[in-house]
């Protein structure tokens, strides 16, 4: 059986291209002895690490999936300690969370075979800081967001950019030199973009697929959640997704899923980690205090116009694509006085004829604009934030 496990893996190395590749990639420690990759599904961890595999064929590397029948009668320790006695030094373990004990033997793996490298993948609900084996000590971790503005240009249409600093932005040094006119790719990035499975095609059945799986299954698994209490999440979802960007009122919220008030934060909690939703806080907020969350987002705007039904409302989009692009490199709070407070910066976010009145007093303060090619002064294209990563 572990000769088929190399067949599959060849096969999949073949279907691998490595013309493109995610911003996280040069970011990881490929070479530690324990790395994970956290992340929302459909955004392209399976195929990074088969692009490592392929880019360093000098190391004896093994992938697997963590659900492939194998492990029906093998334990995922065992096949690690016969890689490494037949020389394996590179183990990768694809959706880690899909093997029951999987943290137990990931700790045993590190523990009794110094000499292995393990590198695994796992949805972004995925806790190590919980259970009978705390990782937090061992592994790095890494978190991986969707595909940047910049990053579909590449993947979807090969046009390349550097990745422009938020004081590049700011100072209108944002270009794209390869292209005139920016505002219709960016409208297809809007509506497909974050996910590179969507150059497949029929993407927003994709992404019901995705949603679903997220809530009926990723989210269940590490809750030890009930049927009836993932079913209340999806209700949860779909209020938001009408309601969003919004302040969450524990009350009113709890009342129309039939939940416990107390619920609610926790509620918000996964669906923020799963990759569903944003929540953006004010300056002095603890992750979990749901008296400082000041909006909810859906979490992006792709995942936002399949829920909408294709057609969401156009202010509360731009937000979303602001907030999901800018949250990866900074730290995003809520405004007091406008939208979003990156640092010293407030920013207030519009379309073509959006005025200055939100940020009038305010040193550094700045317009983002949709519906314009270039900016001038304190007012920047809000195209030009999807060039941060």
């Amino acid at each position: 059986m572990e000769l088929k496990l190399y067949e599959y893996m060849r096969e999949l190395l073949k279907q691998t291209p490595t013309t493109f590749v995610r911003y996280k990639y040069d970011d990881i420690s490929w070479d530690s002895r324990l790395v994970g990759i956290l992340g929302p599904r459909g955004i392209g961890k399976s195929t990074m690490i088969l692009q490592r595999i392929k880019n360093t064929p000098e190391n004896h590397s093994l992938y697997i999936t963590a659900d492939n029948m194998y492990f029906a009668d093998h334990k995922l320790y065992d096949l690690a300690d016969k890689f490494v006695k037949e020389g394996g030094t590179h183990l990768y373990i694809d959706e880690v969370h899909k093997y029951s004990g999987w943290s137990r033997e990931l700790k045993l793996m590190y523990d009794m075979h110094p000499s292995l490298h393990i590198v695994f993948t796992g949805s972004s609900v995925l806790d190590i800081y919980r259970g009978e084996s705390d990782l937090s000590r061992r592994a790095l971790l890494y978190f991986m967001y969707g595909l940047s503005f910049r990053e579909y240009l590449s993947f979807f249409h090969g046009i390349e950019s550097p990745v422009y600093t938020l004081d590049d932005i700011l100072s209108n040094r944002a270009v794209l030199d390869a292209v005139e006119h920016p505002l219709p790719l960016f409208r297809d990035y809007m509506s497909r973009g974050y996910y590179p499975f969507s150059v497949q095609g029929d993407f927003p059945m994709r992404m019901e697929q995705v949603v679903t799986q997220t809530i009926e299954v990723d989210i269940p698994q590490y809750a030890d959640m009930k049927a009836s209490t993932a079913r209340k999440l999806k209700q949860l979802l779909a209020i938001l997704s009408h309601l969003a960007p919004y302040k969450p009122v524990a009350d009113s919220l709890a009342s129309e899923i039939g939940a416990s008030k107390n619920s609610i934060p926790d509620y918000l909690a996964y669906l923020e980690k799963s990759g569903m939703i944003g929540l953006l806080r004010d300056d002095t907020s603890g992750i979990r205090n749901l008296g400082k969350i000041k909006k909810v987002y859906i979490d992006n705007p792709s995942l936002m116009t399949v829920l909408a039904g294709g057609t969401p409302d156009i202010g509360n989009l731009r937000e979303t694509f602001f907030y999901n692009q800018m949250r990866v490199h900074n730290a995003v709070t809520a405004s007091r006085q406008s939208d979003f407070v990156i640092g010293k910066y407030t920013f207030e976010i519009g379309g073509r004829k959006k005025g200055k009145q939100q940020i009038e007093g305010l040193d550094n303060g700045y317009i983002v604009k949709d519906d314009i090619e270039t900016g001038f002064g304190n007012i920047i294209p809000l195209w030009c934030f999807g060039l941060n990563y």
